[in-house]
Protein backbone atom coordinates (compact mmCIF):
# COMPACT_ATOMS: atom_id res chain seq x y z
CA UNK A 1 0.00 0.00 0.00
CA UNK A 2 1.17 3.53 -0.82
CA UNK A 3 1.57 5.57 2.35
CA UNK A 4 3.12 8.60 0.65
CA UNK A 5 3.15 9.44 -3.04
CA UNK A 6 4.75 12.44 -4.74
CA UNK A 7 3.77 12.99 -8.36
CA UNK A 8 5.77 15.21 -10.73
CA UNK A 9 6.73 17.48 -7.82
CA UNK A 10 8.63 20.69 -8.59
CA UNK A 11 9.61 23.71 -6.51
CA UNK A 12 11.37 26.98 -7.37
CA UNK A 13 12.89 29.67 -5.17
CA UNK A 14 12.82 32.62 -7.53
CA UNK A 15 14.59 31.48 -10.68
CA UNK A 16 16.31 28.55 -8.97
CA UNK A 17 14.63 25.18 -9.50
CA UNK A 18 15.19 23.30 -6.23
CA UNK A 19 13.13 20.18 -6.97
CA UNK A 20 12.67 18.86 -10.50
CA UNK A 21 9.73 16.58 -11.33
CA UNK A 22 10.06 14.33 -8.27
CA UNK A 23 8.18 11.02 -8.43
CA UNK A 24 8.33 9.05 -5.20
CA UNK A 25 6.39 6.30 -3.43
CA UNK A 26 6.87 5.40 0.23
CA UNK A 27 5.17 2.15 1.36
CA UNK A 28 4.07 1.20 4.86
CA UNK A 29 6.45 -0.40 7.32
CA UNK A 30 9.80 0.87 6.05
CA UNK A 31 12.68 2.90 7.49
CA UNK A 32 14.09 4.96 4.66
CA UNK A 33 17.18 7.15 4.45
CA UNK A 34 16.80 10.35 2.42
CA UNK A 35 20.41 11.07 1.55
CA UNK A 36 22.16 13.84 -0.35
CA UNK A 37 24.70 16.60 0.02
CA UNK A 38 23.68 19.96 1.51
CA UNK A 39 21.57 22.09 -0.79
CA UNK A 40 20.30 19.26 -2.98
CA UNK A 41 16.62 19.58 -2.04
CA UNK A 42 16.15 17.23 0.93
CA UNK A 43 14.73 19.77 3.37
CA UNK A 44 12.57 21.39 0.68
CA UNK A 45 11.04 17.99 -0.12
CA UNK A 46 10.42 17.36 3.58
CA UNK A 47 8.75 20.76 4.02
CA UNK A 48 6.51 20.13 1.01
CA UNK A 49 5.40 16.78 2.44
CA UNK A 50 4.61 18.52 5.73
CA UNK A 51 2.58 21.21 3.91
CA UNK A 52 4.97 23.93 5.07
CA UNK A 53 5.71 24.89 1.47
CA UNK A 54 3.50 24.82 -1.62
CA UNK A 55 4.76 23.03 -4.75
CA UNK A 56 4.88 24.91 -8.03
CA UNK A 57 3.64 21.78 -9.80
CA UNK A 58 2.67 18.22 -8.96
CA UNK A 59 0.86 16.79 -5.97
CA UNK A 60 1.46 14.91 -2.74
CA UNK A 61 -0.83 12.20 -1.40
CA UNK A 62 -0.85 10.72 2.10
CA UNK A 63 -2.95 7.55 2.37
CA UNK A 64 -4.31 8.42 -1.10
CA UNK A 65 -5.54 11.84 0.07
CA UNK A 66 -4.13 15.27 -0.72
CA UNK A 67 -2.12 16.84 2.09
CA UNK A 68 -4.13 18.99 4.50
CA UNK A 69 -5.61 18.71 7.98
CA UNK A 70 -5.85 14.91 7.90
CA UNK A 71 -2.26 14.49 6.73
CA UNK A 72 -0.99 16.67 9.59
CA UNK A 73 -2.41 14.09 11.98
CA UNK A 74 -0.83 11.26 9.99
CA UNK A 75 2.68 12.76 9.94
CA UNK A 76 4.96 13.34 12.92
CA UNK A 77 7.76 15.71 11.93
CA UNK A 78 11.10 16.45 13.57
CA UNK A 79 12.59 19.58 11.98
CA UNK A 80 16.31 20.22 11.80
CA UNK A 81 16.04 23.36 13.95
CA UNK A 82 14.52 23.52 17.42
CA UNK A 83 11.03 24.97 17.74
CA UNK A 84 10.59 24.54 21.51
CA UNK A 85 9.32 27.37 23.72
CA UNK A 86 12.32 27.76 25.99
CA UNK A 87 10.29 29.48 28.71
CA UNK A 88 8.34 26.26 29.28
CA UNK A 89 9.27 23.26 31.41
CA UNK A 90 9.58 19.78 29.91
CA UNK A 91 6.37 18.59 31.61
CA UNK A 92 4.43 21.61 30.30
CA UNK A 93 5.60 20.81 26.77
CA UNK A 94 4.33 17.23 27.11
CA UNK A 95 0.93 18.52 28.22
CA UNK A 96 0.85 20.97 25.32
CA UNK A 97 1.48 18.17 22.81
CA UNK A 98 -1.15 15.99 24.48
CA UNK A 99 -3.69 18.78 24.05
CA UNK A 100 -2.64 19.61 20.48
CA UNK A 101 -2.31 16.08 19.05
CA UNK A 102 -5.02 13.51 19.69
CA UNK A 103 -2.56 10.72 18.82
CA UNK A 104 0.02 11.77 21.44
CA UNK A 105 0.82 9.00 23.94
CA UNK A 106 1.62 10.67 27.27
CA UNK A 107 2.51 7.38 28.94
CA UNK A 108 5.15 6.64 26.29
CA UNK A 109 6.49 10.21 26.45
CA UNK A 110 6.99 10.04 30.22
CA UNK A 111 8.73 6.68 29.86
CA UNK A 112 11.11 8.10 27.25
CA UNK A 113 11.79 11.22 29.31
CA UNK A 114 13.01 9.00 32.11
CA UNK A 115 14.91 6.61 29.82
CA UNK A 116 16.81 9.44 28.11
CA UNK A 117 17.80 11.10 31.38
CA UNK A 118 15.56 14.18 31.22
CA UNK A 119 13.43 15.69 33.98
CA UNK A 120 9.89 17.01 33.67
CA UNK A 121 10.42 19.95 36.02
CA UNK A 122 13.46 21.43 34.24
CA UNK A 123 13.11 24.56 32.09
CA UNK A 124 13.99 24.06 28.44
CA UNK A 125 16.17 27.18 28.57
CA UNK A 126 18.38 25.38 31.11
CA UNK A 127 18.90 22.37 28.85
CA UNK A 128 21.82 21.80 26.49
CA UNK A 129 21.27 21.66 22.71
CA UNK A 130 21.61 17.88 22.82
CA UNK A 131 19.04 17.58 25.61
CA UNK A 132 16.62 19.78 23.68
CA UNK A 133 17.04 17.57 20.61
CA UNK A 134 16.31 14.51 22.75
CA UNK A 135 13.11 16.19 23.97
CA UNK A 136 12.02 17.01 20.43
CA UNK A 137 12.65 13.41 19.38
CA UNK A 138 10.58 12.17 22.33
CA UNK A 139 7.70 14.47 21.34
CA UNK A 140 7.79 13.20 17.77
CA UNK A 141 8.14 9.49 18.56
CA UNK A 142 5.38 9.60 21.20
CA UNK A 143 2.75 10.24 18.55
CA UNK A 144 0.92 7.30 16.95
CA UNK A 145 1.50 8.55 13.42
CA UNK A 146 1.57 6.77 10.05
CA UNK A 147 4.73 8.54 8.85
CA UNK A 148 7.60 9.89 10.95
CA UNK A 149 9.90 12.37 9.19
CA UNK A 150 13.15 13.08 11.01
CA UNK A 151 15.42 15.81 9.64
CA UNK A 152 18.93 15.37 11.10
CA UNK A 153 17.78 13.63 14.33
CA UNK A 154 21.37 13.01 15.48
CA UNK A 155 22.85 16.42 14.69
CA UNK A 156 23.42 17.62 18.26
CA UNK A 157 23.64 14.20 19.90
CA UNK A 158 27.04 13.07 21.15
CA UNK A 159 28.43 9.94 19.43
CA UNK A 160 28.16 7.84 22.60
CA UNK A 161 24.39 8.44 22.73
CA UNK A 162 23.60 7.93 19.04
CA UNK A 163 23.09 4.16 19.17
CA UNK A 164 20.71 4.60 22.11
CA UNK A 165 18.79 7.26 20.18
CA UNK A 166 18.55 4.99 17.13
CA UNK A 167 17.26 2.15 19.29
CA UNK A 168 14.72 4.60 20.75
CA UNK A 169 13.55 5.39 17.23
CA UNK A 170 13.41 1.70 16.28
CA UNK A 171 11.34 0.63 19.29
CA UNK A 172 8.95 3.57 19.55
CA UNK A 173 7.12 4.04 16.28
CA UNK A 174 3.68 2.69 15.50
CA UNK A 175 3.55 -0.79 13.97
CA UNK A 176 3.06 -0.55 10.22
CA UNK A 177 4.22 3.07 10.10
CA UNK A 178 7.21 4.28 8.06
CA UNK A 179 10.11 6.56 8.94
CA UNK A 180 12.02 8.89 6.64
CA UNK A 181 15.38 9.96 8.07
CA UNK A 182 17.36 12.74 6.43
CA UNK A 183 20.93 12.86 7.69
CA UNK A 184 24.57 13.34 6.73
CA UNK A 185 25.62 10.81 9.41
CA UNK A 186 25.05 7.86 7.10
CA UNK A 187 27.44 5.45 8.79
CA UNK A 188 25.64 5.98 12.10
CA UNK A 189 22.15 5.19 10.84
CA UNK A 190 22.57 2.73 8.00
CA UNK A 191 22.18 -0.32 10.25
CA UNK A 192 18.52 0.56 10.83
CA UNK A 193 17.62 1.44 7.21
CA UNK A 194 15.51 -0.76 4.95
CA UNK A 195 15.76 1.46 1.87
CA UNK A 196 17.60 4.55 0.66
CA UNK A 197 16.75 7.47 -1.59
CA UNK A 198 19.68 9.44 -3.04
CA UNK A 199 18.84 12.98 -4.13
CA UNK A 200 21.13 15.28 -6.09
CA UNK A 201 20.54 18.66 -7.74
CA UNK A 202 16.80 18.45 -7.03
CA UNK A 203 16.37 15.02 -8.62
CA UNK A 204 16.08 11.52 -7.21
CA UNK A 205 19.03 9.69 -8.70
CA UNK A 206 18.67 6.36 -6.91
CA UNK A 207 16.15 4.42 -4.84
CA UNK A 208 17.04 0.96 -3.57
CA UNK A 209 16.64 -1.70 -0.96
CA UNK A 210 19.72 -1.40 1.27
CA UNK A 211 20.79 -5.05 1.20
CA UNK A 212 20.41 -5.25 -2.57
CA UNK A 213 22.46 -2.08 -3.01
CA UNK A 214 25.25 -3.28 -0.69
CA UNK A 215 25.49 -6.59 -2.55
CA UNK A 216 25.40 -4.96 -5.97
CA UNK A 217 27.99 -2.28 -5.21
CA UNK A 218 30.07 -4.35 -2.75
CA UNK A 219 30.19 -1.74 0.01
CA UNK A 220 28.36 0.00 2.80
CA UNK A 221 25.68 2.62 2.08
CA UNK A 222 28.11 5.24 3.36
CA UNK A 223 30.84 4.03 0.97
CA UNK A 224 28.44 3.96 -1.98
CA UNK A 225 27.19 7.47 -1.20
CA UNK A 226 30.75 8.82 -0.98
CA UNK A 227 31.70 7.23 -4.30
CA UNK A 228 28.62 8.53 -6.09
CA UNK A 229 28.93 12.08 -4.82
CA UNK A 230 32.73 12.31 -4.53
CA UNK A 231 32.53 12.94 -0.80
CA UNK A 232 35.81 12.59 1.11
Amino acid sequence: MKLLECKNLSKHYGKKEVLKNIDLVIPNGKIIGLLGKNGTGKTTLIKLINDLLTPDSGEILINNKKIGIESKNAISYLPERTYLDKSMKVGDTLKYFETFYENFDMKKAKKLIKALGLEENIKISKMSKGMQEKLQLILVMSRKADLYILDEPLGGIDPATRDYILDTILTNFKEGASIIISTHLISDIERILDEVIFIDDGKIVLTSDCDELRNKENGSIDDIFRRMFNVK
